[in-house]
């Protein structure tokens, strides 16, 4: 075992704070990666706060984490020390059931395991909030160089949790594209829609956000709130992509899906969503869909894709001991668009 420093929850109502533990030292399948950033998701607040239930405390959040190789198994080929890698939302699942098998290992059947707050037998498992992680090497990501390496963190999971939907959809040219919500997810969806050279129509209740959404790529901005703007996209689009994480009315915005289109829910709402309306779906032939992450081939594509484009994520780098005033930040909407903490003051933290 090696000794390694994090940031912690103790409890659901306490705050992170400097924490140390024991990692495995790197079996034959593994790789150690000293990470250098880690993106803040919303999940990592729900989690440390025990939001959704069932978190094991301590609880040692992040899953977008990018760093170096440091250390590499016997039987690894794909890594070697001095490597960029990166480590989302899983490192491991059953590796036996048909989405494992089809390389969809986000919906493994028997229970992926979470990069944090997730194990086998109620092991806990210690996210990226932490100076080091060993990791199956067949659930790491190879990062190119070259590359904002703090910038490219939250593509581990903002980023696959808006391409994965995109790719499946086959979203490309000649499509009409809305993204609701532009944050943390939204403003990765705008990016990365654009790039698969869609049109992008961005949906918002802050008219603040219009100019932000056209610099990040948007081709039309709608203010929902806005009767008129609403109904000038009615019937229109062939997918939509919905991050917002609250609930609200879907019906406007099944309104304007041309026939055959799709609404794709990513955003996880703490309540349910009203009812929609049947007769606005079953009229048009529209479907509401649901999407998670990616799988690691899927994750790995996505990472060249953004590459290949320039993708990254704006990003606000915070020191390991703002991570507390960033959860406050986070909840009011306060971040264009997505927390990284710089690991190297971790020991900052600790002092």
């Amino acid at each position: 075992m090696s000794l390694c420093h994090g940031i912690a929850a103790a409890a659901a109502d306490a705050p992170l704070a400097p924490w140390s533990f024991e990692r495995r030292e790197p079996g034959p399948n593994d790789i150690r990666i000293d990470i250098a950033y880690c993106g803040v998701c919303h999940s990592d607040l729900h989690t440390a706060r025990g939001e959704w239930g069932g978190t094991m405390f301590p609880c040692v959040p992040g899953h977008e984490i990018v760093g170096t190789v440091t250390a590499v198994g016997s039987a690894v080929t794909a890594f070697k020390v001095g490597d960029l890698a990166g480590v989302g939302c899983m490192v491991d699942s059953c590796r036996t059931c048909d989405s494992c098998n089809e390389g969809e290992e986000q919906y493994c059947q028997n229970g992926m395991t979470g990069t944090y707050n997730g194990g086998p037998d109620g092991v806990n498992t210690y996210g990226g909030y932490s100076d080091h992680i060993v990791v199956d090497a067949g659930y790491a990501l190879h990062i190119q160089q070259g590359q904002n390496l703090a910038a490219v963190a939250p593509l581990l999971c903002a980023g696959i949790t808006t391409y994965s939907p995109l790719a499946h959809w086959k979203v490309g040219p000649g499509q009409r594209v809305g993204v609701v919500g532009l944050g943390g997810l939204g403003h990765m969806a705008v990016k990365i829609a654009k790039a698969m050279g869609a049109e992008v129509v961005l949906f918002t209740t802050s008219e603040s956000k219009r100019a932000d959404a056209l610099r990040l790529g948007a081709d039309v901005v709608v203010n929902s709130k806005d009767k008129a703007q609403m109904q000038a996209q009615a019937n229109r689009l062939h997918f939509i992509l919905n991050t917002v994480a609250a609930s609200h009315n879907l019906d406007p915005l099944i309104g304007c899906l041309r026939r055959d289109g799709t609404m794709c829910l990513v955003g996880a709402p703490e309540h349910a969503h009203p009812s929609p309306q049947v007769f606005g779906l079953i009229l048009h032939r529209r479907s509401i869909a649901g999407s998670l992450i990616g799988g690691i081939r899927e994750t790995q594509e996505m990472l060249d894709f953004c590459a290949q484009h320039g993708i990254t994520a704006d990003i606000e780098m915070i020191r390991a001991d703002e991570i507390n005033t960033a959860y406050e930040r986070m909840l009011k909407g306060d971040v264009k668009y997505r927390f990284v903490i710089d690991m190297a003051t971790l020991q900052d933290a600790a002092a």
